[in-house]
């Protein structure tokens, strides 16, 4: 099934936040019991992440998909040998 540009994109938008909150996460357990620096609760953390590395992102991953789609690709997921047991 091919996935449209928009659902790649939204898909990589939410890899991104979910890796920022577990670095965030991370920080906080490594802090418990000192005081981290959060003004209140209903402060947001905002994070901006360039359109142009998402794009970059979408960019590789569509370059990867291809590459997997090839006949060399397909030869090499099937561990075949040559005459003198290197893989192919």
């Amino acid at each position: 099934m091919k996935q449209s540009d928009e659902e790649l994109r939204s898909q990589i938008n939410e890899l991104i936040r979910d890796e920022i909150q577990e670095n965030i996460n991370d920080y906080v357990d490594e802090k418990e019991g000192s005081p981290i620096g959060f003004a209140n609760e209903e402060d947001e953390l905002k994070v901006n992440i360039p359109e142009s590395e998402v794009d970059k992102i979408l960019r590789d991953y569509k370059k990867i998909k291809r590459k997997e789609k090839s006949n060399l690709s397909q030869i090499k997921k099937l561990g075949l040998l040559d005459k003198n047991g290197r893989p192919l």
